[in-house]
């Protein structure tokens, strides 16, 4: 069915990424798949962040976000299924393509964030980015 499933996790929204961790678990141990576990940083694609903070510390931001991915992954994916985790860096909607082509990903599953309409009007959701622009399905986890 699946062989490589990319998991893309906001590690801001921790508290709804381990429902959609949940179901890409499920659906590893039915195929046989492993798990990409994917989160992007928005860091070095923003001008504002490169020229206020020196590289030592967006250095150590990235260390600090490999380390809570690493324990996400330590708490939501169940031993024995085959993970590899991943950092990226841009705009997340383009960045979790760009993986999901990369790692060659028959499935992405993630979560989608209850927003308001005019904030999505506005923002745009990167869900719904990823799903217009993803040749392979995408399964979008929505909160209860």
């Amino acid at each position: 069915m699946y062989k490589i499933i990319l998991l893309p996790v906001d590690l801001n929204e921790e508290g709804f990424s381990h429902v959609a961790a949940k179901h890409a678990c499920t659906l590893a141990k039915i195929s046989g798949a492993t798990i990409h576990l994917l989160n992007v940083l928005p860091t070095s694609q923003l001008p504002m962040v490169s020229a206020h903070f020196p590289a030592s510390v967006l250095q150590e931001i990235r260390k600090s976000a490999h380390t809570e991915l690493q324990a996400f992954a330590k708490k939501h994916i169940e031993s024995g299924i085959p993970t590899q985790i991943h950092m990226m860096e841009g705009k997340p909607s383009k960045e979790i393509i760009k993986a999901a082509n990369k790692y060659e990903a028959d499935l992405i599953v993630m979560p989608s964030h209850k927003r308001a309409k005019l904030e999505l009007a506005v923002i745009g959701s990167v869900a719904a980015r990823v799903v217009s622009s993803a040749s392979m399905s995408v399964m979008v986890v929505k909160p209860q």
